[in-house]
């Protein structure tokens, strides 16, 4: 009599009930896959004889494999929450030893860096000092809450509408007498320093279609005539952007301030109609702390400053396997690269095969209860058969024990 059978599908069952009861205990870890036990059946190899007699010994386990289809996305308060939607691992880092998961749980540390519950390192490319990302081998991601330094004025650009009904002035310009000129407007600029400067333009109809334009910083005239002359065409149009370079001294130990002041044709016209200016633009800053950043679904961490402006601090990749089954899971949310799994792919999310990520959210475990509790039932209804199965082999044996 054999009991091997009955023994083999006892321990498979268990088995079953290992992989089942570990996929329970874990429907509630961010980003974990569940797995299923896979059996084979088990024969003995025959030197000789009918094979279709042959009877088989058991079942043994082939794989216990990880199933890494999607998982439910949902939302949190956290925006250093990360899901991701579609294929990739996120790339971590421990004291050089790469990782790979699911779970998107980030943090930052005391330095700055983003990292899992158990200290790993969130890797990807980092970003020059103008916030542009520099695709290169993957380092970790650091967050620096360092100001972020001033940009002088260079570019100044005007849009607006000069009413063509107005009459020129008689008495000299002064900046003092509105009688002098027309129409006024300001606008701040920004020094090397970063500090405001108010920019003052004066406009002052000298001849029909003719305009000069004075400007004065601060309240203190810029040279002693006009900056520049605007010069329309019949029907109130430039012929041509009208650009007016500017060199102004200052006195608080910035650089001078130089910049093209511009009237863009097409933009800066001269109709019937009260003057009106419709956009003010100007390219500088002041400096700027960083009040707060955000992931987007491109992996980029974006800064943002309180001097109104955002500047990348670094992109997010991820990772893929041609068989991400092939990985080996080495707890806390993890798997390692092997020779099964192929080596990574790595790219900026939403790239070739990569997913899209989603700030402010993680991924659930793909772990179905309904589904696991169904196949606990059968699981366990499987372990009574094969302990059954046991038991009449000891019946039967127990028989022919008693046979005189």
């Amino acid at each position: 009599m054999s009991f091997q059978q009955g023994l083999s599908g006892l321990n498979v069952a268990a088995k079953n009930l290992d992989a089942i009861g570990n996929n329970i205990a874990n429907s509630s870890t961010v980003g974990y896959k569940a797995a299923r036990a896979e059996f084979a059946d088990v024969f003995a190899a025959a030197s000789g004889g009918s094979l279709t007699t042959q009877v088989g010994i058991g079942a043994s386990v082939a794989a216990v494999r990880q199933q890494f289809t999607q998982g439910n996305i949902v939302t949190t308060q956290n925006p250093l929450d990360v899901a991701i939607n579609g294929a990739g691992f996120f790339r971590l880092s421990t004291n050089g030893t790469v990782s790979y998961s699911r779970n998107g749980q980030f943090s930052l540390d005391k330095n700055g860096y983003l990292v899992t519950n158990n200290g790993a390192h969130l890797t990807g490319y980092g970003a020059d000092a103008t916030g542009k990302i520099v695709a290169s081998t993957p380092s970790d991601l650091q967050v620096t809450f360092a100001n972020l330094p001033p940009k002088t004025t260079t570019d100044a650009r005007v849009a607006m509408n000069l009413d063509s009904r107005a009459s020129a002035p008689l008495a000299a310009f002064n900046a003092a007498d509105p009688a002098t000129y027309n129409s006024s407007t300001a606008m701040t600029v920004y020094d090397s320093q970063g500090n405001a400067q108010t920019l003052t333009l004066y406009f002052r109809k000298t001849a029909p279609n003719t305009w000069d334009v004075h400007g004065a910083l601060n309240g203190t005239a810029i040279g002693a005539g006009p900056i520049g002359t605007l010069n329309f065409d019949s029907s109130g149009a430039l012929a041509a952007d009208a650009v007016f370079p500017l060199n102004i001294p200052l006195t608080n130990g910035a650089n001078p301030l130089a910049f093209d002041l511009t009237f863009p044709a097409g933009q800066a016209v001269q109709f019937g109609v009260d003057f009106a200016v419709s956009q003010l633009t100007q390219d500088g800053f002041t400096t700027g702390r960083l009040s707060g950043f955000s992931i987007g679904d491109d992996g980029v961490i974006l800064g943002r400053y309180t001097n109104g402006q955002s500047r990348a601090q670094g992109q997010i990749v991820l990772a893929n396997f041609i068989n991400p089954q092939g990985l080996a899971s080495q707890g806390n949310n993890q798997w390692g690269e092997t020779s099964d799994s192929g080596q990574p792919v790595v790219g900026p999310p939403g790239a070739g095969s990569l997913g899209s990520l989603q700030s402010g959210a993680v991924e659930e475990a793909n772990v179905d209860m309904t589904e696991e509790l169904v196949k606990m039932i059968t699981a366990q209804r499987v372990y009574q058969a094969n302990a059954q199965t046991i038991r009449t082999q000891d019946q039967i044996l127990q028989t022919l024990v008693n046979l005189r």
